[in-house]
């Protein structure tokens, strides 16, 4: 798969404008693929986020895991070894945990995804996988492959605490879907052939990082032609539903929603709304895919008392490519990092006041966009 390849016109848009195509072609096709679910008997299913996995290089895993200690409120919960690689995973009581391993020897079901300019320096470093709680696992898996869906194994993974199974990488995001089921009332992602490594790094003593708190959302970009087929795809596979999206015209953006739940984690899609044609006029989403191809751009990071939080992080060493928007007459304030050197994701901050349930106002959401162009 070539990620720096141009985009595509889809078929009858000619002369037609791209929001709107946008929006009916959505509105078509969503409630077939809900319907499909619904009779194909996986509601219920697929239930909320238990874990994302994020791969680096071998050299980066432990600076990336520091970077985490160092800027979130998340602690290692587990450190091991297994013939695959080596993993920590960081995790709150209040937050889907945060699996950073380092892939040994073998191949990467990633790496054509990882080939746009540049991210060809960290050939093997994205946000990999999302895990998603199941029921039923072996119910859900027959069902799917009837679909056509493809895992990676031809079987579910046995491990002590659980089974597992993940889909292949997708072609429109380059992200695959895990889905683990508990055995019982152990929380351990170490699989059969794990053995338990000594933990060196230890969570700095920051009193202000208990205000940072769970996973809240983290946002893939798509390409405008292919937005539409990701959001269903993955509807297509989880428990979620679309939600709304808002789209920022003078920047070629729209960020979508996807949610199981008020309270669960969201599943964000920014996209361009017309296809890339040069860096000036596509806008920043389309010229990030160029730059980095499919992949997800941010973590967000539900926060307390976000003046003092974007303070402390700022005297600590961490920079921003923008500095707070909004207020508390708005419902929310939320900032962007710079991308990690070691993820290349950035760690979003964001505060909402009396029970806001959205993500970013029309105003922030073009604030953000525009920032992302800075990278």
């Amino acid at each position: 798969m070539d990620n720096s390849r141009g985009a595509v016109q889809p078929a009858g848009v000619a002369g037609r404008d791209f929001m709107q195509w946008q929006e009916d072609d959505l509105a078509a096709r969503l409630p077939a693929v809900m319907k499909d679910r619904r009779d194909a008997g996986l509601e219920g299913l697929v239930e909320g986020l238990e874990a994302v996995v994020i791969n680096t290089e071998p050299e980066r895993l432990e600076p990336a895991v520091a970077e985490l200690l160092k800027y979130t409120g998340l602690r290692i919960t587990e450190h091991f070894a297994e013939p695959k690689g080596v993993t920590y995973v960081l995790g709150t009581m209040d937050s889907p945990s945060i699996a950073m391993s380092s892939r040994g020897k073998g191949r990467n079901p990633f790496y054509p995804f990882n080939q746009a300019k540049s991210a060809r320096a960290l050939p093997n470093t994205r946000l990999e996988t999302f895990i998603f709680r199941a029921r039923d696992l072996d119910t859900y898996v027959g069902i799917q492959r009837g679909r056509g869906v493809r895992f990676l194994t031809d079987s579910i993974i046995d491990a002590p605490d659980f089974r597992f199974i993940q889909t292949t990488p997708s072609n429109f995001t380059g992200n695959s879907l895990g889905f683990i089921e508990w055995k019982g009332p152990g929380r351990s992602f170490a699989g059969a052939e794990a053995k338990r490594l000594s933990v060196r790094q230890e969570k700095p003593d920051l009193p202000w990082l208990s205000l940072i708190h769970g996973l809240d959302h983290t946002a893939t970009r798509v390409r405008a032609i292919e937005r539409n087929d990701a959001i269903l795809e993955f509807l297509a596979l989880t428990g979620y539903h679309f939600d709304f999206a808002v789209f920022v015209k003078s920047l070629n953006s729209i960020t979508s929603v996807a949610r199981l739940s008020r309270d669960d984690f969201a599943m964000v899609f920014t996209s361009g709304i017309a296809p890339y044609t040069d860096d000036v006029a596509s806008g920043p989403t389309e010229k990030f895919i160029r730059s980095y191809g499919t992949r997800v751009h941010h973590m967000a990071f539900c926060t307390e008392e976000i003046d003092e939080v974007f303070r402390e992080l700022g005297s600590h060493g961490m920079e921003f490519l923008i500095d707070l928007v909004g207020s508390p007459d708005e419902g929310l304030k939320q900032t962007f990092s710079t991308p990690s050197p070691h993820t290349m994701i950035v760690n979003e901050y964001i505060h909402r006041y009396e029970g806001f349930d959205g993500f970013f106002t029309r105003s922030n959401v073009e604030a953000l966009t525009r920032a992302t162009g800075r990278q």
